[in-house]
């Protein structure tokens, strides 16, 4: 047993930034942002986008303590798994795979599908070469991941620096081509705060706290991160305050220079921005480096994700075959290869909106109040001296979150939310029918 292959923690606090950063920005916040204002219907959208903000930097504080004192691969499954006990903990672990090897695809799938959507400001792509292009992404996207890590890693940083070149050059137009401050000033400008502001606030959130989601994902990684007590925490709360700030400044930049109608109905709001201050070539370009940082982020969702199925099929929760690891570059390939499969199919049948209420839909109940709830219940049972790192004010952090969480969940539609149910629900069937035939909890008081 013992040559057999294992992670290796190849991953600095920098590299880890990156590969957080560049998850979070993707395509989203370039997509997202004109539905934020046609949503908000005001200069208040951006609101919407400090909610986010918010609600990020008090959820990272239970990833942080967990992610800190269980530095493994998988992330939630492992913090799943110790919150709720040798019992529950089994069928939380097991759901959160369960939902994982859907909505993991489906997080790959948008990223994709936001790809080819903006590249259609490029060249025109209809329906099926869209679906064509969105499923090269993918295919692109798992060859790169097919290496060792520590060159995933610099890829990673590479990466990010597009990210933040594109980032830098949006909010310089505003800057220096605009009235940078005048959205600032218009923030509360005709706000009533009554129940349809807080309705259309919990609508906008669910797509702006779509475009902050992978703060985490170094959790995921947490088998490869290098001094992991201090630079799992570190990376999360350095990678939301610069993204917030990066987002802040965007949507201000692209405000002060395009009136609020144009920037809801635009299908390519960035790309007109830049257009408008620099002329054609220069939005070509600058929709070159946008679906450079969409690709960067399906590379860093994929790489995070791939790593769950690894985890629980390695402690034995999951099918043996995703245990594997590639025997010479030493990182789950079984796993990579089959979501990077089923984000194909699903890059090829969705369309993106309906995706990222499915996201959020579908890994709220699990994996975000589950996880709060989870760590409650470790607290009680172990106390805080037992985690590597505390978050101040416990446990008021972990209630909030909870209580934010539910009410983006409930924000995010009928329809939605009873998907999601189904979902978990499916899941506790599988979790049964498995235990069952395995003898195992709750049909048999073998632990």
């Amino acid at each position: 047993m013992n040559d057999q292959p294992k992670l290796e923690r190849k991953i600095s606090l920098l590299q880890a930034t990156a590969i957080n950063m560049t998850d979070m920005v993707g395509i989203g916040p370039f997509v997202v942002l004109s539905v934020v204002v046609e949503t908000m219907q005001g200069p208040w959208f951006l609101y919407a986008w400090i909610a986010g903000a918010l609600l990020s930097f008090v959820d990272a504080m239970i990833w942080s303590q967990l992610g800190a004192s269980y530095p493994l691969a998988g992330g939630s499954y492992n913090f799943l798994k110790a919150g709720y006990g040798s019992k529950w903990g089994k069928l939380m672990s097991f759901l959160f795979v369960w939902q994982t090897m859907i909505q993991a695809p489906l997080v790959i799938a948008s990223a994709a599908i936001g790809f080819a959507q903006y590249a259609g400001y490029l060249f025109p792509v209809n329906e099926w070469q869209g679906k064509m292009l969105s499923g090269m992404v993918v295919i692109c996207i798992v060859v790169l991941l097919y290496r060792k890590t520590e060159s995933i890693g610099r890829i990673s940083v590479l990466l990010w620096i597009g990210v933040l070149i594109t980032m830098a050059w949006i909010i310089g137009g505003g800057i220096f081509h605009g009235h940078f401050l005048q959205p600032v000033r218009q923030i509360n400008e005709g706000l009533t705060l009554n129940h349809a502001f807080a309705a259309a606030l919990g609508f906008a959130s669910v797509k702006s706290v779509y475009s902050y989601l992978g703060y985490y994902n170094v959790c995921h990684l947490g088998g490869e991160i290098i001094n992991p007590e201090k630079n799992i925490p570190r990376s999360m709360f350095i990678s939301i305050t610069g993204i917030a700030v990066l987002y802040l400044l965007m949507n201000i930049s692209v405000a002060s220079v395009l009136p609020l109608q144009q920037v809801q109905h635009s299908k390519f709001v960035v790309s007109e921005f830049i257009q408008q201050l620099s002329g054609t070539l220069a939005a070509k370009i600058a929709t070159g480096l946008i679906l450079w940082v969409a690709f960067a982020s399906v590379f860093s969702a994929t790489l995070g994700y791939s790593r769950i199925p690894y985890a629980a099929a390695a402690d034995g929760a999951f099918f043996k075959v995703f245990a594997k690891l590639h025997p010479t570059k030493h990182f789950p390939h079984i796993s990579l290869l089959v979501l990077g499969s089923l984000a194909f199919a699903f890059s090829m049948l969705f369309k993106l909106r309906d995706v990222i209420d499915a996201i959020l839909a579908m890994r709220i109940l699990v994996q975000f109040i589950g996880q709060g709830v989870g760590l409650l219940l470790l607290v009680h049972r172990k106390g805080r001296a037992h985690f590597a790192w505390r978050m101040p004010l416990y446990p008021v952090p972990v209630i909030l979150a909870i209580l934010i969480w539910g009410y983006i969940f409930f924000s995010t539609g009928e329809k939605m939310m009873i998907g999601g149910l189904v979902v978990t629900g499916a899941g506790v069937v599988a979790f049964l029918i498995k235990s069952y035939r395995n003898r195992g909890w709750p049909f048999s008081d073998r632990m």
